[in-house]
């Protein structure tokens, strides 16, 4: 591909990843090009598995959601042909689980796990995760306040707080 198409598609991208819902109309404006390339741009990208899927970032505690995040480092022992994939796959396909990676460090995988409660959280790591054949240990960490998440700050601006010193 030439060095140009990538410049448009790496900026699509960019776009996409500030703005999921923006419209192909509103980024052919930004970038000088027609609606038809940004479109022909955005399914190939699809096609190819380069966009996985959209999605909005959601404070569900101001929704009146209650969840429980945790993060639980994993410990497992890789398989001589496929190293650390199939465990990864296997943790992966449970639905509690929301995020896997493989890390560097002392632990293997990082798994983001939501529930209901924290004994739900509990029990999925102590009876599915934890007794799965290559786990050796597991650490949970569960996720008290989200600052910010996906590039997007939590807080609200808030007023200065600080007192104002006169002498």
């Amino acid at each position: 591909m030439n060095s140009e198409y990538e410049k448009v598609k790496n900026e699509i991208l960019h776009i996409l990843e500030g703005n999921a819902r923006a419209r192909e109309s509103e980024i052919s404006r930004m970038l000088g090009i027609s609606e038809e390339e940004v479109k022909r741009i955005i399914e190939d990208l699809e096609r190819r598995g380069v966009i996985r899927g959209y999605r909005a970032v959601i404070d569900w505690e101001k929704a009146g959601v209650e969840c429980v995040r945790a993060l639980i480092e994993v410990k497992v022992s890789p398989e001589r042909s496929t190293g650390y994939d199939t465990i990864a796959e296997r943790i992966a396909k449970f639905p509690e689980v929301k995020t896997v990676r493989l890390v560097s460090g002392e632990y293997d995988l990082s798994v983001l796990v939501e529930g209901k409660t924290m004994r739900d959280v509990a029990y999925f790591v102590a009876e599915k995760i934890a007794p799965l054949e290559r786990v050796r240990e597991t650490v949970t960490h569960f996720l008290l306040k989200t600052y910010k998440e996906e590039g997007i700050l939590y807080e609200d601006e808030k007023e200065n707080r600080r007192l104002t010193i006169s002498l």
